[in-house]
């Protein structure tokens, strides 16, 4: 987190932007910090991540609708785990739109899978404006509120650089067995 600060400071919304295009959460919480911190502008930095995570989430969507055959070779690997993000859309309907943001591993597969099938090509994009908007709004303004603990928390972990790899990697695995259990066939 503490690289993504620097480069943050450095070169700002454009690393913001690109960083919320792919649906990654870990710039606007860092943006948030950053606020907090008198660096970075909070509005705009919701507002960014919040065009890019639309505009990602599209171009997955069209990916899906319309070029189905360059994401076979994705979508074989990953066969289980798109089951999963179908079964999560019949189950959720529309909310999966909204709940996906928020869940690794699922924020390309749901937009995919959601244009490969006949859903509303303006339904998904009023919904998945409105969830960009609250996606950046809640990390934004989350961790602007939170900014002095998580300063602290990246203070503790540059001091103590082993605990950072750790806990990262815990949680890695903890994401792995989710998915794995999660996509395992039912006996």
């Amino acid at each position: 987190m503490e690289d993504i600060i620097n480069a943050l400071l450095e070169y700002g919304y454009l690393i913001l932007f690109a960083y919320s295009f792919g649906g990654g959460m870990v710039a606007i919480v860092a943006a948030g910090v950053l606020s907090y911190a008198g660096k970075m502008d909070l509005g705009t930095s919701i507002v960014v991540a919040a065009i890019a995570n639309v505009l990602g989430s599209s171009f997955l969507f069209y990916m899906g609708r319309y070029n189905k055959q360059a994401l076979m070779p994705y979508i074989k690997a990953h066969r289980r785990k798109l089951a999963l993000s179908h079964v999560l859309m019949k189950k959720y309907g529309d909310k999966i739109i909204f709940i996906q943001k928020f869940i690794y591993g699922l924020k390309t597969l749901v937009p995919m899978t959601i244009g490969v099938t006949k859903y509303s090509q303006t339904k998904f994009h009023i919904l998945n404006t409105i969830s960009a908007i609250v996606w950046a709004s809640v990390l934004g303004f989350g961790s602007y509120t939170a900014g002095e603990l998580l300063m602290q928390i990246a203070a503790y972990f540059s001091e103590n650089t082993l605990m950072a790899p750790l806990i990262l990697l815990s949680i890695l695995v903890l994401i792995w067995l989710y998915f794995q259990k999660a996509t395992q066939k039912k006996r």
